[in-house]
């Protein structure tokens, strides 16, 4: 008998987990929806606990409260460009020249998911026009450390310190010419009728950013190293 009280009581624990996730899982999604819709400052609570069918305490109870909520939303909306793609294309072993290629072609790729990508996109739009104490957070955890590596990185292959200034602004322009791409899309393609974002076609733009970015690279090294033997000589 108390074998049979010990399963019954497990899986009452286990079927009530399920229902908290699955509540949990649709508060995010409304979550995403409303605050694609209008950003985090004109967002309600109300309105996204009834689009999930849920009771405004659980928001609380789940998240602690509304930023805690939208803190969650932005950090998934940021992780779903591709970042373990990411992560996994810095972390491989091979010539510098062939890491920025995958960290490049797996960034471009993240842009290529339908309508989740217009959602998340305009989340992020959002937030950048009014930034909120998310923000810090979600950079400190998910940009960040990226764009660290990247400087280790780029900074190896001009021969300068990771924080060195010249180093920065070599990373910034590859980033830049990225975002041009995921901030500017819906403009770049009134510009470009051709721009259809497909895979095959973000994978071609991929490589032209890697080389025109290498090109770049390989001279500014070469320049530096002169300079450095010419001041040497001085």
């Amino acid at each position: 008998m108390a074998g049979r009280g010990a399963a019954a009581a497990r899986n009452r624990s286990d079927a009530t987990d399920e229902s908290a996730r699955a509540t949990r899982a649709r508060l995010l999604e409304a979550a995403a929806e409303v605050f694609a819709e209008v950003g985090y400052q004109q967002a309600k609570i109300r309105d996204i606990c009834g689009r999930a069918g849920a009771n405004i305490a659980l928001v609380n109870y789940h998240f602690g409260d509304k930023l805690g909520l939208y803190t969650e939303v932005l950090h998934h909306s940021i992780k779903a460009g591709h970042v373990d793609a990411i992560r996994s294309a810095l972390d491989q072993d091979g010539p510098s020249e062939d890491i920025l290629r995958a960290l490049v072609k797996a960034r471009m790729r993240g842009m290529c998911r339908g309508d989740q990508a217009d959602r998340q996109f305009r989340i992020v739009m959002h937030e950048l026009a009014q930034p909120t104490p998310a923000m810090d957070r979600v950079i400190n955890e998910v940009t960040r450390p990226i764009y660290n590596r990247m400087l280790e990185l780029i900074g190896g292959m001009v021969s300068l310190p990771a924080g060195d200034e010249k180093t920065r602004l070599c990373v910034h322009s590859v980033m830049g010419q990225i975002m041009l791409y995921a901030l500017a899309g819906p403009f770049l393609k009134r510009l470009w009728p051709g721009l259809k974002m497909t895979p095959e076609q973000l994978d071609r733009i991929a490589d032209h950013i890697a080389d025109f970015s290498l090109a770049y690279l390989q001279a500014a090294r070469k320049d530096g190293i002169k300079g450095h033997g010419a001041a040497a000589r001085r």
